[in-house]
């Protein structure tokens, strides 16, 4: 059985790297006499005897515009740095994505009151509010990987909703038999390329939110919708880490170029045929047309990627960084990169994902049916042959023993300008900072581009001579102006973070 690939096409748009708003002609073209005169403008304070009155929405002459998410600065910030590494192997992304809303679904009465709000934003393509995308990849062993999923998890996520026929969370659903049984046959198909083509692991997969392992053909095993944004969420994970596993499995490694013929001086493992259950085989190259590059580069790359990416969705076009706004956002993660929220009452780091370490009692419950042991390394973290993650992207040598990217969903409805912003991190910040310390850093920055700049910078600094790449993306919120309201602003851990700055400067410190 070959791989399953996505069907290759002779075009396919640009990441929308920009969002979509309606701006009146006359911010656009202001006109300086359009204003009352002060001496002729009188307040209205007569009494009427009526009630107010929700103010329907004015029609104004507005304007479609497009403004670049990454030069947004009052919206947006990402920073990556190198550290103390050689080359940079972490990357981001951001933009919008054409998906079906997924956001909960206001009450009538809420939506009426909020048309004028409306107003402000602008819907996609399709009809629905704008779906944003942020991600964050950390490369390892190179920036193949990560560089990939950059580029192309978003096509898989967008192809994925079309095959499964998502539909909009603010409709109303549509029940055909037919589609869901197309989608049962796409899961059913993936999960045998997986058990045929590497095995292992994956001959007792079970991936969650796929509807093939329960009676009922329309929901799975929690009770979701087979054609859920999770259920689209881990098939895209799942088919994206198919792609790149058999695209590095036709390959050759290039110390088998330089001497094939003795393996032992190519340094070839003796298990080499062992990696994959057929590793010479065509792989699929599905994408290459569209890259015009094979996919990881043109020899065998043996590193990955974890990921960490968040969706949100918004019952209106109003966008999500409103006050009035409510909005729901759904993390898939696999890894050790991390996404926090702030919450406006208390403030206190909300973390929606956990490191998938083989530490963690359910990473070691999963894995140790298939891996011998667990190796401490020198700094006392445990490792599956040799890998501080679980879960990733790539890492061909150990799929057969579970290293899937199989991604941790979450969902989280948030309400109105009950969280102050988002950040995602990679593992070179959450090493030198937990996730109260992310979170007070960003709290005493201007605006979510500073604050991306300060955070990882802070953390490459305290880290030292040692420190890993560094990459730090903050997202303003509908409570951003309140984010240094609750629990006494950014004081809590201010000691910490200085004694943690000293420490670095101290040359002392750095020999022990």
């Amino acid at each position: 059985m070959r791989p399953c690939s996505i069907p290759t096409r002779s075009w396919r748009r640009s990441f929308h790297d920009y969002f979509v708003t309606h701006l009146p002609q006359s911010s656009l073209h202001p006109d300086s006499n359009h204003k009352l005169p002060r001496e002729v403008a009188s307040p209205q304070d007569k009494p009427t005897g009526r009630q107010p009155a929700i103010l329907s929405a004015a029609r104004r002459d507005t304007t479609v515009v497009r403004i670049p998410l990454k030069s947004a600065k009052h919206h947006y910030g990402a920073t990556c740095l190198r550290g103390g590494r050689p080359r940079n192997e972490d990357t981001h992304q951001a933009g919008t994505i054409e998906l079906p809303a997924f956001a909960k679904r206001q009450p009538v009465s809420l939506t009426r009151a909020n048309k004028l709000l409306q107003e402000q934003g602008a819907a996609s393509e399709s009809g629905d509010p704008q779906v944003f995308y942020f991600g964050v990849f950390d490369g390892h062993g190179g920036a193949q990987c990560a560089e990939f999923l950059r580029d192309r998890l978003h096509t898989y996520l967008e192809d994925s909703a079309n095959k499964f026929k998502m539909q909009s969370s603010l409709q109303e659903p549509k029940e055909s038999d037919d589609g869901h049984k197309q989608v049962l046959d796409l899961q059913r198909n993936l999960v045998n390329t997986w058990k045929d083509f590497v095995g292992g692991y994956f001959r007792r997969f079970r991936p969650q939110y796929f509807g093939i392992f329960k009676p009922s053909a329309s929901t799975d095993e929690q009770g979701t919708a087979v054609n859920s944004i999770q259920a689209t969420l881990m098939y895209s994970f799942l088919h994206a880490d198919l792609d790149f596993t058999a695209a590095q499995a036709s390959k050759h490694t290039p110390s088998l170029q330089a001497s094939t013929d003795d393996p032992v001086m190519s340094d070839r493992p003796l298990n080499d045929n062992d990696i994959l259950s057929s590793p010479s085989r065509p792989a699929s190259q599905n994408l290459s047309n569209v890259l015009n590059r094979p996919i990881g580069g043109h020899t065998r790359f043996q590193g990955g990627s974890t990921c960490s990416i968040a969706l949100i969705s918004t019952p209106t076009p109003t966008p999500f960084w409103n006050p009035a706004s409510p909005a729901t956002i759904v993390t898939a993660h696999c890894g050790d990169t991390r996404i926090l929220l702030c919450r406006v009452s208390d403030g206190k780091a909300v973390p929606l994902t956990t490191n998938h370490h083989p530490s963690a009692p359910v990473e070691a419950a999963r894995l140790r049916r298939f891996a011998a042991t667990f190796v401490t390394d020198s700094f006392g973290e445990e490792r599956i042959l040799g890998l501080a993650n679980t879960r990733s992207f790539g890492d061909i040598s150990s799929k057969r023993i579970g290293v899937s990217a199989e991604p941790e969903i979450r969902t989280t409805h948030m309400d109105p300008s009950e969280y102050s912003f988002l950040v995602l991190v990679s593992d070179g910040v959450t090493v030198s900072l937990d996730d109260q310390e992310i979170v007070d850093i960003v709290k005493e920055a201007k605006t979510p581009e500073s604050a991306s700049k300060e955070l990882a910078a802070f953390a490459t600094e305290v880290a030292g001579v040692r420190s890993d790449n560094a990459t730090a993306v903050v997202v303003r919120l509908g409570g951003w102006e309140r984010r240094v309201e609750g629990g006494g602003g950014s004081i809590g851990t201010k000691e910490v973070r200085d004694w943690k700055k000293v420490q670095a400067e101290d040359p002392r410190a750095s020999r022990q």
